[in-house]
């Protein structure tokens, strides 16, 4: 199993960290939501446990696009607010379990284990189309039988595409599902990212560009 932590309080998230890897639980620290964003980018986790008021890239932001994001991982979220309405507005966002602060740390490590076990458990429906091939629950993705090897941002965007079922999905909206930055300013990283994934899927191209509106698979 492997968790991300997020967690702008310092000893917090260490004191998190320490107790679930003397658990046998593999852990990585994030302790803002723009750096969270970027190791999702790169990794995948079984579980992030998301403390909900961060400074800056929000909590609710967060949690948000790792929904967006897809992969099948449970988001267990923290907060020092622990009313019903914050609860409710929590597992509104797409969380999967939420945990007022104070709490004990043999609860969260309980919580985590059980959410990895239920979200295990469930796998996604394979994506198919023009010879394509994704498993989200896997993580792979191939093109007529051949095995491709995508960047998380990649794996993305394709699956966004694949979802749309052959209908043209706005630029603006594959930057807020499948991005990991301010969507504002990564136009131009979008279209990086769109040009070396259009290069792994090889000939004949099968992602087009809908001048004006966005992209089609």
């Amino acid at each position: 199993m492997r968790v991300l932590v997020v967690e702008d309080e310092d000893e917090m998230a260490d004191a998190i960290a320490r107790a679930l890897r003397r658990r046998a639980i593999a852990v990585d620290v994030a302790y803002d939501g723009a750096q969270a964003m970027e190791r999702l980018g790169h990794t995948g986790y079984d579980v992030v446990v998301l403390d909900r008021d961060l400074p800056g890239l929000h909590g609710d932001e967060v949690c948000r696009r790792l929904v967006a994001m897809g992969g099948g991982g449970g988001i267990l979220m923290l907060t020092a607010m622990g009313g019903v309405g914050e609860r409710v507005d929590g597992l509104g966002l797409g969380a999967d379990d939420y945990l007022p602060k104070p709490f004990a740390i043999a609860e969260l490590a309980a919580r985590v284990r059980a959410l990895a076990r239920r979200t295990a458990s469930v796998r996604p429906v394979v994506l198919e189309r023009a010879g394509v091939r994704l498993d989200p629950a896997g993580r792979t993705v191939t093109r007529d039988g051949a095995r491709l090897a995508l960047t998380r941002k990649e794996f993305a965007l394709l699956q966004v595409l694949l979802l749309a079922d052959g209908e043209v999905v706005r630029t603006r909206d594959l930057l807020a599902r499948a991005w990991d930055e301010y969507y504002e300013s990564g136009t131009g990283a979008l279209r990086v990212a769109m040009t070396t994934l259009r290069r792994k899927l090889g000939d004949p191209p099968v992602i087009e560009t809908v001048p004006g509106r966005g992209y089609r698979l």
